[in-house]
């Protein structure tokens, strides 16, 4: 049996029985890599060490949402640390400046021109998004209004991957073409 099937029949056990045992290999596996991991990511010793034991906790917590027809356990546990670092980036980007820096912040807000030019923009985007046949137009808000992937659009609704993938192509291509031509349209009009 491959250390994945391994993990995989371990994973299950957890899920299954909320088995200490099984974890607890799980645990003494993942552990130690899961801390280096985060160390080469960036984080400092006592931070990857709390963020382990966070990562870990969620996969007892979680095990049964783990599907091994999916991923490998051990795919599944480093996505869960790659998003809890994110995490982790995103609020200490947060924390950078105290309270006494707010007020040394430049406004860098648009002026009235540029406002206007961005409603512009946004109209003629807008326009064409309605312009596309709706088929096209529901792949674009999935993948970029929803930020599914594109496995996750052609599970969602059913289609092939390949056409899924098309589809996109095929819609860039025509709002490409179609804000050129307004935005080449615009110019001559002014």
């Amino acid at each position: 049996m491959s250390a994945a099937d391994k993990h995989a029949e371990l994973m299950a056990a957890v899920a299954r029985n909320r088995d200490r045992d099984a974890f607890t290999r799980l645990f003494d596996h993942f552990a130690p890599r899961l801390n280096a991991y985060l160390l080469r990511l960036g984080l400092d010793a006592v931070s990857a060490e709390e963020t382990t034991q966070e990562i870990m906790e969620t996969v007892w917590r979680k095990a049964a949402l783990f599907d091994a027809n999916k991923s490998a356990v051990a795919t599944w546990i480093y996505r869960i640390a790659r998003n809890r670092w994110i995490d982790i980036k995103r609020r200490s980007r947060e924390d950078m400046l105290g309270d006494e820096d707010l007020l040394s912040i430049v406004d860098l807000s648009p002026g009235s021109d540029e406002r206007l030019d961005a409603a512009q923009r946004e109209a003629r985007v807008r326009a064409a998004l309605a312009a596309l046949p709706p088929e096209q137009l529901e792949i674009i808000r999935l993948a970029f209004f929803e930020d599914l992937s594109h496995s996750v659009i052609a599970q969602r609704t059913g289609l092939p991957l390949g056409t899924v993938k098309s589809r996109l192509r095929i819609a860039f291509t025509r709002l490409r073409r179609v804000l050129e031509s307004r935005s080449a349209g615009g110019a001559e009009e002014t």
